[in-house]
């Protein structure tokens, strides 16, 4: 599939703004980017979180640099076949990276379908 980066921008942005609040309304202080491709350039990455989980965090102070999700643009699009497809996966990668953010580990995002 191929979307051009301001559209897929517009589409992460729907999806995000579509989760459920009692997953996004605990996040602070974290920005969420999309980028082609991950530091590697292989397609195998569809998101990261680059940060200290929640339950790991002292207070944050003032002037503070945010937490980041990334979301790759080009491995997400390598595997899916069309839009709806796309917007699935997206939700999926960012439920996963948020619940990396609220400390939770690859084995129970998994069990809670997160993953």
């Amino acid at each position: 599939m191929e979307l051009d980066a301001d559209a897929f921008d517009t589409l992460v942005n729907e999806v995000f703004d579509a989760l459920p609040a009692e997953i996004t309304e605990g996040l602070e202080n974290v920005a969420i980017t999309i980028e082609d491709l991950p530091e590697d350039g292989t397609l195998d990455l569809l998101g990261l979180y680059h940060g200290i989980e929640l339950p790991d965090r002292d207070a944050y102070g003032y002037g503070e640099m945010p937490d980041l999700i990334s979301i790759y643009r080009l491995p997400l699009l390598n595997i899916v076949e069309n839009e709806e497809e796309l917007r699935e996966e997206v939700r999926v990668t960012l439920i996963h990276e948020i619940g990396h953010y609220y400390g939770l580990d690859d084995a129970e995002l998994h069990r809670l379908g997160w993953g």
